[in-house]
């Protein structure tokens, strides 16, 4: 008897366009980080960093299959460092680490559970890893508590925010039957 693969090339080709999308969105944010860095509003680099969770939120949202968030993920650092090729190794190890990180929660329901709860913990697990990039990104340490404090909260909830955008573009996909059968 033939095994089927979990990622047959359906699967592969969903996550492909997901990565191609979420991957030039990536860029652009790869793009304003300098920018926003050395602007007044740097406070919200965390948000802009947190976008980095929308290829497996949206690929697991739509396929709910084992793997899809790592493989999207990395689909989506491919098309970003198209962007901006010094950044490559950077949008490779965010895929990696968001990837794995949502993969893994999603594995600790043994991928059976697809409540939004379960995004939004691997949600916040996902800022407190982004809270402490920003924290050396920014050189919050030299900052005032206030500064801190706000950095460091938006830097949390940036990637839950994402989350929600992501699930609701994976709810509309999901919908329109993007979801193989």
């Amino acid at each position: 008897m033939a095994r089927t693969s979990v990622l047959s090339t359906r699967v592969l080709l969903v996550c492909a366009a997901i990565g191609v999308a979420t991957g030039i969105f990536g860029g652009i944010a790869g793009w304003l980080t300098p920018l926003l860095l050395a602007s007044p509003l740097m406070f919200l680099y965390g948000l802009l960093l947190g976008s980095h969770v929308l290829p497996g939120i949206i690929a697991q949202e739509v396929l709910r299959l084992p793997l899809v968030a790592l493989v999207t993920h990395l689909f989506a650092a491919l098309i970003a460092s198209a962007f901006n090729p010094a950044w490559s190794l950077r949008f490779i190890g965010t895929a990696l680490l968001f990837g794995l990180i949502q993969e893994g929660i999603a594995a600790l329901t043994r991928y059976r559970s697809w409540g939004p709860w379960r995004f939004f913990i691997s949600a916040v697990v996902i800022g407190f890893f982004v809270a402490i990039v920003v924290f050396f990104a920014a050189h919050l340490a030299v900052m005032p508590l206030w500064a801190q404090i706000m950095y460091l909260t938006i830097s949390v909830l940036g990637p839950v925010v994402w989350t929600a955008i992501g699930l609701a573009i994976g709810s509309s996909l999901r919908k329109a039957g993007v979801a193989p059968r």
